[in-house]
């Protein structure tokens, strides 16, 4: 069974599909963590997710990580013999547990060879938001890449096996970019992988600083798939919050509880989980389980009454945006390419040199994101109430910590009208249980 009918189906059943951000370098620790995800009280899938060193193609600093026993900030697929990464998988994955490979490369196409070649066939990202916001390569490269990589995927259908690609599109960046351009990104990636044969896919969005706003951003993803996605099966995924997290375990249950409700009220098949301990380090195993245990409960006591609507305001703003790209040449990877050129999609505070880098998002009094400056986003009118200033280095920075310092500062309230607490409730997390740290960047999927 594919990775994309394993959700479709459980998500039939009335489950939500919870999945963490899991990768180690060692293959036992890997396989423990793949154990202990499978074995949680929740509907879940498995992840492995991959170092930063293999993301850029570095496979030398892996090799003198792995002969030295320094640790690496998740698991190097094409570094490890394929015997070994298949016998890590030997009784873990089948039909009833499907794993996905996350690994945050603008340039996946060896990744995903050696994805293949441990009998995997789910895995992850995008030409758009796997090289903006995290590398520097040219996004032409990036096209090429992925249009091969998807190509590739494609040709397994061939031999009865069922690929399957999720987009990153709907989380790029993590914040303070408005929601119509996730989703209008997530849209056209999707677009990119079905132009090149891919049948079977999910559509992403991560949540944001607005509840409200996020509802009306999934229905706007998802009419917008059923107006575009012909021919392709698809689900949508939620992201918990992608920007800075809560330091208190509290906030950040919190935080997790509401992307829930807002995964089950919008009718979203699979969630992407944080843990308590994302302020502070990579979580460990243990960590990990309780928040898919903790996303699973909060699950079970949502009313699943859907509402959809019509996707309003980030509808009207992310189809415009759609259309201007698809407008721009008949091919959807040409498209793209010119669609940045001329700033027609344009990621706010991204530093990548084929990024314009003249709109700007900001939080309003009601905590919805909106534009501070469309730059030259083909939105005219359509954006509501867009105002043209420059924000200063402190609301930017009150900007991005403003769900962190929400979260906090009401668990901080709530823990103060409590009698008593117990002297090592609230307690920030501290380092890794098992005492290791990992060095190299750390990924931001």
């Amino acid at each position: 069974m594919s990775f994309g009918e394993f959700v479709r189906r459980r998500h039939r059943a009335g489950a939500l599909v919870v999945q963490p951000r899991m990768g180690f370098a060692d293959p036992d620790r890997m396989r423990a963590g793949l154990v202990a995800t499978r074995q949680a009280a929740a509907a879940t899938v498995g992840t492995i997710t991959l170092d930063s060193y293999t993301r850029i193609g570095d496979l030398g600093a892996v090799d003198h990580a792995l002969s030295a026993g320094i640790g690496l900030n998740g698991y190097p697929i094409r570094s490890h013999p394929v015997a070994t990464t298949r016998a890590m998988l030997h009784g873990v994955v089948g039909d009833d547990f499907p794993v996905q490979v996350r690994h945050g490369s603008a340039q996946p196409l060896e990744i995903v060879r050696a994805v293949l070649r441990a009998g995997l066939h789910a895995t992850e990202g995008g030409p758009i938001s796997y090289c903006l916001p995290y590398g520097r390569i040219p996004l032409s490269d990036s096209v090429r890449d992925w249009a091969a990589t998807c190509e590739l995927l494609a040709s397994l259908r061939e031999a009865g096996v069922e690929p399957h690609l999720e987009t990153f599109g709907g989380a790029m960046m993590g914040q303070l970019c408005p929601p119509s351009q996730l989703v209008a990104i997530s849209v056209l990636e999707a677009l990119f992988f079905h132009r090149y044969g891919v049948r079977c896919v999910s559509v992403s969005y991560a949540q944001q600083t607005n509840p409200a706003q996020d509802r009306e951003a999934i229905a706007a993803l998802r009419r917008l798939c059923r107006e575009l996605l012909t021919g392709t099966r698809w689900h949508i995924v939620v992201y918990a919050y992608m920007g800075l997290a809560p330091r208190t375990p509290e906030g950040a249950r919190n935080l997790l509880a509401e992307a829930v409700e807002l995964a089950v009220a919008t009718g979203s098949a699979r969630l992407i989980v944080k843990t308590v301990a994302e302020a502070h380090r990579i979580p460990t195993i243990a960590e990990n389980v309780a928040a898919l245990e903790h996303a699973a409960a909060v699950a079970g006591s949502v009313a699943p009454d859907v509402v959809e609507g019509d996707g309003g305001q980030v509808y009207l703003e992310a189809q415009a945006l759609v259309d201007a790209v698809l407008n721009c040449a008949p091919e959807i990877e040409r498209a793209m390419l010119s669609a940045f050129k001329r700033g027609l999609l344009d990621v706010p505070y991204c530093l990548h040199p084929d990024n314009a880098g003249r709109s700007r998002g900001y939080i309003d009094a009601d905590g919805r994101l909106g534009w501070a400056d469309i730059g030259s986003l083909p939105l005219g009118r359509i954006a509501e109430g867009h105002r043209r200033h420059a924000l200063s280095s402190t609301s930017l920075m009150r900007a991005l910590s403003y769900v962190q310092r929400t979260f906090d500062e009401d668990a901080l309230d709530r823990r103060a009208d409590r009698p008593a607490l117990d002297s090592h409730e609230g307690e920030l997390p501290g380092r890794m249980s098992d005492g290791h740290q990992r060095h190299g960047p750390r990924l931001p999927i």
